[in-house]
């Protein structure tokens, strides 16, 4: 044995010659050497050591796996049958760069064998000398062919020897910047930098400029060394656009050189490989027999023993060049051993045992491509951000499997730690087919049928390649990923479950994500859902309107015989007895009973006025998607909004075009009837909104706000002839119909009958709308009373969402009603039914529900005239300040700063504006007549001081004096209408902020949501792009999650960069600080370095997007960071 390793050594050359005369070696050499190998320790980590764990399990030999301190829990470790630590108390990349620590686990557990894997020291000569000298065999070439391989210059020198063409570059490895300066200056950009003892894209970097170079080469040098233990680089001229091609070769130690054919690696993104193919696509056959004989020719010219690969790049005449060999088993072997059907592992193993290619049974002759194979690296990398390195815990994880597809992973599972210390590489998925096609499609399959979550992966972009045509052709070349922008058109993830369970965990840790007034926990008991018939709903008022158009409607609702009704249910009620807080989840299970039982129905009140903030604010909810739904399953009723004139949905003034654009999304998304009014009745932001409902085509039923007593003599200020000459004005403007807005329920029986049998006189073609609460106790009185004197419509609720500060309760209506002209038509039975479903899902809002502190209506109403919503809110706000007893004199205060302001109208916003006065008042233990007189020294409530301004309008009869001169002292007013003097709003240049900061799913009824409430809205798709959309939770859930125990932490207090300052520069991926180039005070340019990030052993540098002075640095050298943190401000 020892005189054939002295023959060996000093004879290679001869054996070489040999060899390519001799086919094998003599059966007698074979016996001689070889030596089975009883146990293999894999030196790497990840995905390659399972694989060769694999292989060698198959071949009865045992495994040995080493593992870092951060790779405690990694599965290679699993795999094998020992597993031991190495390089403790080292970073985690030097654990697996440690030879001695590796080689004394191979000598202490008996070790035949070393497998290197890639990376890390698989082209390590040294390392391969180590396991020599130590009695190991390494599972590669010998520590000779990996040196000179290794260094890429010597490689190129034994290329030229042996005939084989390469790119100009350097002869040596150069040692300066200066050098680089040199060879630039006589070969002109492009130039590439490359690591000299490593490859994988580590340590490459390509320079187009003088001005690049210096940066470029320190980064490259930087990397090398951290990735290879060795920073040195050589440099050569760039080919641009080249196909790159590799070749693999299999070799024994008796001078038996092959080839498996040939991959192409074109498709790559900062020189690393993505989706690997073999056979190259449209390949000439006599440039494929070119790369194959140059490749085994090299082998031969050096005795390369084991797997190897020889890499070329393509021009585009077709002519190649020698780049590099890689010494080792490449990423992507998969698809040579899918084509080739020879087990590339399996052969590494039994030629390091001594046996021969022949013995095998792989001769030349023999290899044959059968079909194609692709392999995509998927990743956890976020194509989005420049594939920014993501870390984290795989929350699920389900992979594409089938006929044609492999995989082989070792981290890709649910529960696995991706941490920002090793590449990103997740699983390598392997299609194989007949043709390209075929493999490409069987791919793209796969890659659909992924799911993983917690972690960012590259799967959407390699989807876009596999769909991309140029792919599908087979025409790519390594500009391919940069000349196709369109790659990175992402289709975002859904995530839907998993953000639900995230939402699921938050309420359980935190409660729930909506203010809760009173603890009580919603019912056990889900409401009953009332038969449905079969079929569609039978036609409704809205068929007439479709068929007629507005006036036809108006005329039908006048013309009806019989009382008719809209149902409040959907919108007022809640907002009066459960603080708006009912969710369309609710409303859309019983929406088609209604739609099927209520078709007589003059109108459902179902949107607008505070369910629309309220739906994004707490119940995150799009409130556009909540009438699309409802009209979709309510398709034969009309739908009826309130509209607060030229305040919209809002509770401030807004550009004009804001408010018709608004009205005119709204009719598109099927809202019918605009019932508009204003809370001064401020005729002129009255006619603003009736003309933008008028223009969308919608209905317009101009609303005259009610407050005082028409029936009482010495109430002088809001008398009949007021609202009679409102209503003058509104039919004038061309109103449709006519609404009585009675939202304290003020309206007794008496004032009712005067006031309407007036109008229905001096109107008699109009139709009449009677809108009122119940919190007297006598709504249902009142509406009754307006029945018998002319109106067409009253409004109603469920019975059991009825009373107190909501509407009258329909079934008394129905019920008082039943079998005289002013018969409803509608059955008591299905108001019963109707009824039970409400009581049930009212207990299910039990938190908000205001019987936990209010427990009947009161008629003390029509002296403090507070308004049935609002007398709820006040009610809820004074218990939870600890005001609760003192109720009576919120009340009371109410009157007075009622007075106060000129006794005014009170619907939102100007009721908002009477009761943040009153409660300021008991706050400060202040009366009328103190608050009056101490009005230039008080801090007033904001709401005060902007309508005393005249924000909101002119109330009737004018602004108190001298309170207002008082109050606002040099403050600017307004004259006139508030909005006139606003200028249009750019809503596309708004779309546009949307898409940059939300992505491309910005919608027109987003952007109107962003108008209307911007801060809310922003805060809504915060919170949905983190949750995603809670509509498919029933309510219980959504309000207190599932009952269940589950931990949950979080470790990180990094301050995060706000993307809307400007100057806050944040982590573009999460890593550690590897190099900080600036300090507070510095002045920096727009585009210069000031920070290094290196995570997955790739260097990011940071740089500055503006030009200014550093004013504070918020990371050290060695911090870890996630994405977004802030790195340091600039001013």
């Amino acid at each position: 044995m020892l005189k054939f390793r002295i023959i060996r050594g000093g004879l290679r050359l001869l054996g070489i010659r040999r060899a390519s005369t001799v086919p094998a070696a003599s059966p007698h050499a074979r016996r001689l050497e070889y030596k089975p190998i009883k146990k293999v320790m894999v030196a790497n980590r990840g995905e390659i050591a399972i694989r060769v764990f694999r292989a060698c399990t198959e071949l009865g030999i045992r495994t040995v796996a080493i593992y870092s301190e951060q790779d405690t829990g990694q599965m290679h470790r699993q795999k094998a049958d020992e597993a031991y630590l190495i390089g403790r108390g080292l970073a985690p990349v030097q654990a697996y760069l440690h030879i001695p620590d590796i080689i004394k686990v191979a000598k202490e557990n008996n070790v035949d064998a070393v497998h290197p894997g890639y990376g890390f020291l698989s082209e390590r000569a040294d390392f391969a000398q180590a396991c020599q000298d130590a009695g190991v065999r390494f599972i590669g070439p010998s520590p000779e062919v990996v040196r000179k391989m290794g260094d890429k210059v010597e490689a190129r020198a034994i290329a030229i020897s042996a005939g084989v063409p390469v790119v100009p570059g350097t002869d040596a490895p150069i040692t300066s910047l200066h050098e680089a300066h040199e060879f630039s200056n006589t070969y002109g950009f492009p130039i590439i930098f490359k690591a000299a003892y490593g490859g994988g894209g580590r340590g490459m970097r390509v320079v187009h400029s003088y001005e690049e170079l210096e940066e470029n080469y320190n980064r490259a040098y930087s990397e090398a060394l951290a990735a290879f233990g060795n920073g040195a680089l050589f440099v050569e001229k760039f080919i641009e656009k080249p196909r790159h091609i590799e070749v693999q070769i299999l070799g024994d130690q008796y001078g038996n050189i092959l080839h498996l054919y040939e991959r192409d690696c074109s498709i790559q993104r900062r020189h690393q490989k993505v989706v690997e193919i073999a056979p190259a696509a449209h390949l000439d056959p006599q440039l494929r027999a070119r790369l194959t004989s140059d490749s085994v020719k090299l082998a031969k010219q050096v005795g390369y023993e084991n797997a190897g690969t020889v890499e070329f790049l393509v021009d585009k005449h077709g002519k190649h060049y020698f780049i590099e060999v890689n010494s080792r088993l490449q990423v992507e072997h998969t698809v040579t051993e899918e084509i080739t059907d020879v087990d590339l592992v399996h052969a590494q193993i039994h030629v390091a045992e001594g046996r021969s290619l022949p013995d095998l049974g792989l001769r030349q002759e023999n290899i044959r491509i059968n079909g194609c194979a692709i392999q995509c690296r998927v990743t956890t990398e976020d194509p989005a951000r420049s594939f920014q390195p993501d870390t984290g815990r795989i929350e699920v994880f389900r992979s594409g499997e089938g006929m044609g597809i492999r995989l082989d992973n070792a981290s890709a599972f649910q529960g696995a730690v991706i941490s920002p210390h090793y590449d990103s590489l997740l699983v390598k998925v392997i299609a194989h087919g007949k043709d390209h096609p075929t493999a490409a499609t069987k791919m793209s399959r796969a890659l659909a049928e992924f799911r993983v979550r917690g972690v960012k992966t590259n799967i959407p972009f390699l989807q876009n390649v596999l769909n991309n045509q140029q792919f599908l052709a087979g025409t790519v070349d390594t500009q391919f990923i940069d000349e196709n922008p369109e790659l990175f058109q992402l289709r975002p993830a859904q995530n839907r479950a998993q953000k639900l369970l995230h939402y699921l965990g938050h309420v359980m840790v935190n409660g729930p994500t909506t203010p809760i007034p009173v603890k009580a926990s919603p019912s056990p008991t889900d409401p009953i859902v009332p038969a449905v018939p079969i079929g569609p709903p039978p036609a409704g008022f809205r068929d007439i309107l479709l068929r007629e158009g507005p006036e036809g409607f108006a005329r039908a609702v006048r013309n009806h015989q019989g009382l008719l009704l809209m149902d409040t249910t959907f919108r007022d009620a809640h907002q009066s007895l459960l603080a708006t807080r009912v969710r369309t989840h609710d409303l859309k299970k019983i929406a088609p009973y209604v739609a099927h039982n209520f078709s007589k129905l003059f109108s459902i009140e179902n949107w607008g006025g505070a369910t629309f903030d309220v739906a994004m604010r707490f119940l995150y909810e799009c409130p556009w998607r909540r009438l699309q739904e409802l009209r979709e399953l309510i398709p034969n009723i009309p739908f009826q909004m309130l509209l607060r004139g030229a305040n919209a949905v809002g509770y401030t003034n807004y550009p004009d075009n804001v408010v018709f654009k608004f009205c005119e999304v709204a009719k598109e998304n099927g809202m019918d009837v605009f019932r508009v009014f204003d809370s001064l009745n401020y005729m002129p932001n009255l006619l603003l909104g009736m003309e933008a409902a008028g223009n969308a085509g919608g209905v317009v039923e101009a609303a005259i706000s009610y407050t005082g007593d028409v029936a009482d003599p010495s109430r002088t200020k809001y008398s009949l002839q007021y609202y009679m000459g409102l209503a003058e004005e509104l039919v004038r403007a061309g109103t449709h119909i006519l609404c009585i807005k009675d939202m304290a329920g003020l309206l007794k029986p008496t004032a009712c009958t005067m006031l309407v049998r007036s109008l229905r006189d001096r109107f008699p073609d109009l139709p009449l709308h009677i809108h009122t609460h119940d919190t007297s106790g006598a709504g249902v009185a009142a509406m009754l009373a307006c029945a018998q004197a002319g109106a067409d419509v009253v409004d109603v609720a469920a019975d059991s969402m009825s009373g107190m500060t909501s509407q009258p309760s329909m079934g008394a209506l129905v019920a008082c009603t039943r079998g005289t002209p002013m018969d409803t038509g509608v059955l008591l039975e299905s108001v019963f039914d109707y009824s039970e479903y409400w009581e049930g899902a009212r207990g299910l809002y039990a938190a908000f529900d205001c019987t936990a502190t209010m427990k009947s209506g009161n008629s003390d109403v029509y002296e403090n005239e507070i308004p049935g919503g609002q007398y709820t809110n006040l009610h809820f706000q004074a218990h939870s300040m600890g005001l609760g007893s003192k109720f009576k004199e919120v009340k009371k205060a109410y009157v007075e700063a009622n007075q106060m302001l000129g006794d005014l109208i009170k619907v939102t916003p100007s009721s908002k504006i009477v009761g943040d006065l009153a409660q300021f008042m008991v706050q400060n233990g202040l009366s009328r007549a103190e608050a009056e007189a101490q009005a230039e020294e008080l801090s007033f409530p904001r709401s005060v001081v902007e309508f005393l301004q005249g924000y909101i309008g002119i109330p009737h009869g004018g602004f108190p004096e001298p309170l207002r001169s008082k109050v606002l002292k040099d403050l600017p007013r307004v004259e006139g209408r508030p909005g006139a003097s606003l200028p249009p709003l750019d809503l596309q240049l708004l779309e546009k902020e949307l898409i940059e900061r939300h992505g491309e799913e910005v919608t027109p009824e987003d952007v109107l949501s962003a108008a209307i409430y911007p801060d809310v809205f922003a805060h809504f798709k915060d919170f949905t792009a983190t949750f995603g959309p809670l509509d498919s939770l029933n309510t219980r859930l959504f309000l207190q999650g599932p009952k269940i125990a589950e931990e949950f932490e979080e470790m990180h207090f990094h301050p995060k960069a706000l993307k809307d300052v400007k100057g806050q520069i944040g982590a573009p991926m999460p890593g550690k600080v590897i190099d900080i180039k600036v300090a507070a005070g510095a002045k920096v340019a727009k585009g210069q370095p000031l920070c290094v990030l290196s995570a997955m052993k790739m260097e990011t540098v940071v740089t500055s997007p503006m030009e200014g002075t550093v004013r504070k640095v918020h990371v050290t050298t060695d911090m870890t960071l996630e994405g977004d943190d802030l790195i340091l401000e600039i001013e």
